[in-house]
């Protein structure tokens, strides 16, 4: 069995609370889960201090076991010492520039270049003249 430490949405509309909880995760994000981490409620100021309060020793003892937090709660949890941070890609592969088109931002870039070096030689022509 695969456990995930997640959060299972809680609260009313526009009024969100979550659990920490360490779950399958076959289950659904707010159904059956194997136990209560702690709780995080987006709706107080960042600095207060009930937004976010977890059992770190419950925490330990799951990631021990070979739980995997999944990435908010990684960062989450990073925070307070408790596993790495996720590594963040500023770009994903799926909509990083095919080849083609970077090709054409190179070549864009180049006749850039040559323009301005085209357009600096002539000035410094005039002023080594004068």
């Amino acid at each position: 069995m695969a456990v995930r430490i997640r959060l299972s949405r809680g609260g009313s509309k526009k009024r969100p609370f979550y659990r920490v909880v360490a779950a399958d995760q076959r289950s659904p994000r707010d159904g059956k889960f194997l136990e209560k981490l702690g709780t995080y409620n987006p709706m107080l100021p960042k600095d207060h201090a009930d937004r976010f309060l977890i059992n770190e020793e419950r925490v330990k003892y799951w990631l021990s076991n070979g739980a995997l937090p999944t990435e908010r709660m990684q960062k989450m949890l990073s925070q307070l010492g408790l596993c790495a941070a996720p590594k963040i890609h500023e770009q994903p592969k799926k909509s990083a520039p095919k080849a083609k088109a970077v090709e054409r931002a190179n070549e864009k870039a180049a006749k850039a270049a040559a323009a301005a070096e085209a357009a600096a030689a002539p000035a410094a022509e005039e002023g080594s003249a004068e």
